[in-house]
């Protein structure tokens, strides 16, 4: 007769509490589930703190780019505004040449007419483009506006006064282009 050979069989399902096996492997797919959630986490928050970054770099770059067109919209402002200022800076000889020849006498009264003339339009001309003459006569002496040519002892006038012009001083558009060439009253 044939001996039966019987396998002793383990009656309990597998993964029940008593199988230890089955426990461990258990746990040891939850140590790597709770490993890869891990780092899963550490991934995010990486990401999350680049994120971070590239919008506060972003930001930045576009407050850069905003005031960068400010300054440059800015810049071609100012240089369309004032581009005649050297053109006009060139003129200014011709008209004080057009005042001096203005003051001497002796020409004819046509000439004198005709001279007038044109020292007025060109004046006006200029004028209308932003030249602005500097007052001085009577005026407190400012170095920023004025050159102090001369300097005259005097008590016929306070100190720092402006007694007299040898050439005037403009403005163009509200900026110096040329200071004033003043006599300046200085206390005896």
């Amino acid at each position: 007769m044939e001996e039966a050979t019987v396998e002793k069989k383990d009656s309990r399902p597998e993964g029940a509490p008593g199988d230890r096996s089955a426990a461990g492997k258990q746990q040891a797919e939850a140590g790597r589930q709770a490993e890869a959630l891990d780092q899963l986490r550490i991934e995010r928050d990486g990401l999350k703190a680049e994120r971070d970054e590239m919008k506060e770099l972003l930001v930045r770059r576009q407050a850069e780019f905003d005031n960068f067109r400010k300054r440059t919209e800015k810049e071609r402002s100012e240089y369309v505004q004032y581009a005649g200022s050297e053109l006009v800076r060139e003129i200014l000889p011709i008209l004080d040449d057009f005042e001096r020849a203005l003051k001497v006498a002796g020409a004819s009264p046509e000439y004198t007419k005709g001279i007038e003339l044109i020292y007025t339009h060109l004046y006006d001309n200029l004028k209308k483009q932003g030249l602005e003459p500097i007052e001085t006569v009577g005026k407190t002496f400012d170095p920023h506006l004025h050159q102090a040519i001369e300097r005259v002892e005097t008590a016929d006038a306070a100190d720092g006064t402006i007694l007299s012009e040898f050439q005037r001083g403009y403005n163009f558009k509200g900026r110096l282009l040329r200071p004033s060439m003043v006599k300046v009253a200085v206390k005896s």
